[in-house]
């Protein structure tokens, strides 16, 4: 063989064992590759169960929170009014889970409406109703019933007073000297509870009326306010 033939040779086996060894390497990485776990294309089942669990923790923690606002969970107290008058001092309790209607008494309290009206309707065993702007002059707007009633028409619950429509509550309210809900619950929108004073509701209740049941002498509200 001469010189020339057996450096071509040589040439051709330097490519085969190059071949050979470009071979074993791309099996060895294949191998390598199947040997290594699989990486999954979406989210394991722990991490979804975890997802999932937060979720729904948030979700409950959510519809409590709207439970309570909504008075379900219990009758939480928003504000509480004093009403000063010439037989005495009455302290009301008012609902936050009546918002339409506590939210008028509230503003109606701090623009001093209700100060220096009259408990203009007073029947004994049955309540005491005063609130009536218009003798001051002022016309306050209707506002919507907000029935069916979340309290009931019980001695010391107080509530909205207006006509026989529907939705024509303004500004009067009364306070109940008996337990009337069977007879009221279904009209009257109540909206807080006398905590103090309930001897002071009680001695109005017996004052003397003519034949419209106003008193014959005045019974005033000197002065209402908002107080903690």
């Amino acid at each position: 063989m001469t010189k020339k033939k057996k450096k071509k040779e040589s040439w051709k086996e330097k490519r085969r064992q190059a071949a050979i060894k470009h071979q074993k390497a791309l099996e060895a990485e294949r191998l390598k590759r199947e040997r290594q776990p699989k990486k999954s294309k979406g989210w394991s089942r722990s991490k979804a169960l975890a997802i999932a669990f937060l979720s729904l923790t948030f979700l409950l923690v959510g519809v409590y929170a709207v439970w309570q606002r909504d008075g379900v969970v219990d009758e939480k107290s928003s504000d509480m009014v004093l009403l000063k008058t010439n037989k005495g001092d009455i302290k009301i309790e008012l609902y936050d889970d009546m918002p339409v209607t506590t939210g008028n008494f509230k503003k109606l309290v701090e623009q001093g409406v209700y100060d220096g009206t009259i408990f203009h309707r007073v029947i004994d065993k049955f309540v005491i109703q005063g609130g009536d702007a218009t003798v001051k002059g002022i016309t306050v707007p209707t506002i919507p019933d907000e029935l069916p009633n979340k309290h009931s028409n019980d001695r010391g619950w107080v509530a909205m007073a207006k006509t026989n429509e529907p939705n024509s509550a303004t500004s009067q309210f009364y306070i109940n000297l008996e337990n009337n809900s069977e007879d009221l619950d279904s009209n009257y929108s109540v909206f807080g509870k006398v905590i103090e004073g309930m001897d002071v509701v009680d001695t109005i209740g017996e004052v003397p009326t003519d034949a419209n049941d106003k008193p014959l002498e005045d019974v005033r509200i000197i002065k209402a306010e908002l107080v903690k």
